[in-house]
């Protein structure tokens, strides 16, 4: 089981006065590898409920390096997925999607993406991701996370980023897809 403390997240957070008095303690908790799928691998991500400052609890967030997508599966609680494509030094697209117990997203490939669990309750989720993705958590550091934060408040540009487009909402979908094959990045 792998760990994510809040000093591996300051650098991403909204409330950085805050999280500069707040001592390090664990912030959420990563399975991986509980199942294989050819070159699939099975994890599982849980996310206890819990304030940063003025900002629900997230993962660090993360891009994937080469032509990978993922898929993410509910098991518990509900989240918020925002994702974003950089493109030439810009958002070209950010949409976010809520999901509850049994809903399905799709991170498609070239989109950055970062979980939040704006509740109450602990958030479990699996997600499918291809042996051969890599993750890359530079243009979250540089840019001091995604380019929204969801806070008390609600959501919040990130001024880091420049002439950002509006934040769409999309529907999860009910089902996870039968074919897999665009996860693979081939």
């Amino acid at each position: 089981m792998d760990i994510r403390f809040l000093d591996d997240m300051k650098k991403v957070l909204y409330d950085k006065k805050w999280a500069k008095n707040a001592p390090n303690f664990e912030l959420y908790y990563m399975d991986r590898g509980l199942k294989r799928k050819k070159e699939l691998r099975y994890d599982i991500t849980t996310i206890p409920p819990r304030m940063l400052g003025k900002e629900f609890v997230k993962t660090k967030g993360h891009e994937h390096l080469g032509d990978f997508g993922e898929i993410y599966i509910v098991l518990e609680g509900q989240g918020m997925y925002l994702m974003q494509k950089y493109k030439k030094g810009k958002i070209e697209d950010v949409y976010a999607v809520k999901a509850k117990k049994g809903d399905v997203i799709v991170i498609p490939p070239y989109y950055s993406h970062v979980t939040i669990n704006p509740s109450n309750k602990t958030l479990k989720m699996a997600n499918w991701i291809s042996d051969k993705c890599k993750s890359c958590y530079d243009l979250f550091e540089k840019k001091q996370g995604a380019c929204y934060y969801f806070t008390k408040s609600g959501w919040i540009k990130n001024k880091k980023y420049k002439n950002l487009p509006k934040l769409r909402f999309e529907k999860p979908l009910k089902k996870t897809p039968k074919n897999l094959d665009f996860l693979g990045g081939e």
